[in-house]
């Protein structure tokens, strides 16, 4: 298999030897530690009954894999068995058999997995600072929710007359930049990310629930300033930040008959352009992974699926600049 100590080379690797499209997932495996990782999803099936289940890595980065790609389930399960590339990266030899798409769903949903989601996030954060990557001393937050349509987002009935909308999504109206009001009937995905994108922490509700109402679950402690937009200010705002010691960063929002003085909206003009990092990372989220819709019903699933995404974002934007690193390495030594 792929990347193993042995001296003989797997036929996946004789058939890709050298091949372009492996650079990046190359990248990936030599960025990150995966015996760590493994060892963390090693209780998930720590149990001597039942069948030989898959082993817990190769299911945990064939998820990376589907977050990459944008691909539903079936879709993954059925690159893994034609991909000699997908193959490779997960550890697979060319004639081994594949995991099903709902064997891949379960992994997914495992109550293990869902326990691990934020250590398993802040185990590569960690690795990434290991690595000079990713900035842990001195850094700053900057904080924001999108909302993420339901998937069954329609109030249609079923052949029985029952309701086919997601139970657990909740409607959000939030007015545009045009004035206009738009509502969508979903989830929201609240994140964390440093000044270079990298997402610290993400929490996932219902579409309804206000941005300022998760705030304090989205520090991760070693901040010392914290970025966000107005929908965040506000007296408790104001006195988590104070008691945290945090440099309060938050837009100042101007309230009916009482709007903003010429020194706020200048200060808020200063602060704007630092928030474009997320609104930088949900656009890339929402174009390459699929964000802007939930691929699953209920809350637990497709929690479990952004915070997937953002472990692979984290990954990938590691890789980017590993590589901006040694190319400027390699310019100076010239």
């Amino acid at each position: 298999m792929a990347w193993k100590n042995t001296k003989q080379m797997s036929l996946a690797d004789a058939l890709v030897f050298e091949h372009d499209a492996l650079k990046v997932l190359d990248e990936v495996h030599d960025l990150i530690n995966w015996e760590r990782i493994e060892g963390m999803l090693a209780c998930i099936y720590a149990s001597n009954k039942g069948e030989l289940a898959w082993p817990p890595l190769l299911m945990f980065k064939a998820l990376l894999l589907q977050s990459w790609h944008n691909l539903s389930d079936p879709q993954l399960e059925t690159s893994l068995a034609r991909d000699i590339v997908f193959r490779r990266f997960v550890g697979l030899g060319a004639a081994d058999s594949v995991p099903d798409h709902s064997t891949l769903w379960r992994f997914r949903n495992h109550p293990t997995m869902k326990k691990l989601q934020g250590d398993l996030l802040q185990e590569i954060n960690e690795q990434l600072a290991e690595k000079s990557l990713f900035i842990k001393a001195g850094a700053i937050s900057i904080v924001d929710a999108t909302v993420i349509q339901a998937n069954q987002n329609r109030p249609n009935k079923d052949k029985d007359g029952n309701n086919t909308q997601d139970p657990e999504a909740t409607y959000n109206v939030k007015a545009g930049s045009d004035g206009k009001v738009k509502t969508t009937y979903g989830f929201k995905a609240h994140v964390n990310v440093d000044e270079d994108g990298f997402v610290k922490a993400m929490e996932f509700t219902t579409g309804s629930v206000h941005d300022s109402q998760v705030f304090e679950e989205l520090l991760s402690g070693d901040e010392e300033k914290m970025y966000a937009d107005s929908a965040y200010a506000s007296e408790k705002t104001n006195k988590i930040l104070k008691e945290k010691g945090i440099e309060n960063g938050v837009l100042v929002r101007a309230y009916r008959n009482k709007p903003l003085t010429a020194s706020q909206k200048k200060s808020n003009q200063k602060l704007s352009p630092i928030r474009s990092t997320i609104e930088r990372f949900f656009g890339i989220a929402k174009l390459h992974y699929g964000l802007g819709r939930a691929r699953y019903l209920g809350i637990q699933r497709n929690k479990m699926r952004v915070a997937i995404i953002c472990m692979a974002h984290n990954i990938k934007r590691g890789v980017s600049l590993q590589r901006e690193i040694d190319q400027m390495q390699g310019s100076y030594a010239c």
